[in-house]
């Protein structure tokens, strides 16, 4: 247990630290490259629907936490640290506490600098940024901050602190094979079923609990608590994930704005009018409105780890 909180604090002090850096052997990279090695194979034999959806989740799955099964025994028998050192290295490496507040902080700095700010977004929004004014891209990074803060930071913090290793493994996996495969295109629609529904499962309780979490750091920064844990209730629907909507709409009452508004996809408008959020909240937001939600967005963050520390010392013990 004491080795076990260790990985965690050291892991998430790394990332606080450090960042996440950007390199070519990153396992994130790595187990890209393995969905794209596999979809290739089961695709060339014929395995492109549904069955072969589920082989290539499963090959997927067996063959990353094989991988750090296997090197962490090995090291295992040379020096006990040096599995330590292994098992620190990827939960630092999966992690994600700083990275996703660093990014919004990029985006605020260089505000006044659209064609820099829209750059800055791509590193956070699917969508097209090229439409965007300025209003716009506040609006954009606040919602992209607050359905990562589910997606990046909750479910695999608390995936690593409750089940150890294999739980963030599962999770980054997870939600690597729905951001390639687990789309609704004539190629990925039954393909990429396992990938996508399985994604939804892992961040079902987070994204709930996500609520919670950001009305009190609301409620600590004086801004509309109440308001956090109204919203979801009547605006998570409008996003189509049936996890997003939580966050999004949950971060929205807090700080009293609507988010939404036109969206651009391929060149195509595909949301002119909808707003989440009350029609008497402004939209017109700005550099004020970006900073109140990097700090609600970072407060979260730190709330998580604490929770996560909690859940780690009071969880059952596991054979890794």
């Amino acid at each position: 247990m004491t080795e076990h909180l260790a990985l965690i604090l050291a892991a998430c002090l790394l990332d606080v630290a450090l960042g996440d850096p950007v390199y070519r052997w990153h396992p994130i990279r790595l187990v890209g490259d393995l969905i794209l090695a596999g979809e290739r194979l089961f695709f060339a034999v014929g395995l492109n629907g549904r069955l072969g959806g589920v082989l290539h989740w499963l090959l997927t799955v067996a063959c990353a936490l094989g991988v750090w099964f296997g090197i962490r025994a090995g090291l295992g028998l040379v020096h006990p640290w040096l599995a330590f050192l292994w098992d620190l290295y990827i939960a630092y490496s999966l992690l994600c506490l700083r990275g996703l507040v660093e990014q919004g902080w990029r985006v605020l700095r260089d505000l006044e600098d659209l064609p820099a700010a829209r750059e800055h977004m791509k590193m956070l929004v699917g969508r097209d940024t090229e439409p965007l004014k300025r209003d716009g891209i506040v609006r954009a990074t606040i919602e992209s901050l607050s359905e990562n803060l589910t997606d990046a930071v909750l479910t695999p913090l608390w995936a690593l602190c409750l089940f150890g290793l294999p739980g963030l493994i599962l999770v980054k996996v997870v939600s690597t094979l729905d951001s390639m495969v687990g789309y609704r295109t004539s190629r990925y629609e039954r393909f990429g079923w396992a990938g996508a529904r399985s994604d939804d499962l892992v961040h079902w309780l987070p994204a709930r609990l996500s609520v919670l979490l950001i009305a009190t750091a609301a409620a600590l920064l004086r801004l509309h608590p109440w308001l956090a844990l109204r919203s979801p209730w009547r605006y998570r629907r409008l996003l189509p994930s049936p996890n997003s909507g939580w966050s999004e709409a949950a971060c929205a009452g807090a700080l009293r704005v609507r988010l939404l508004g036109p969206v651009w996809r391929d060149g195509q408008l595909i949301n002119r009018e909808v707003f989440m959020g009350d029609p008497n909240w402004p939209a017109d937001l700005g550099a004020e409105d970006l900073r109140r939600a990097l700090t609600l967005i970072a407060l979260c963050c730190l709330f998580a780890m604490v929770l996560g520390l909690v859940i780690a010392s009071y969880r059952f013990p596991m054979p890794w």
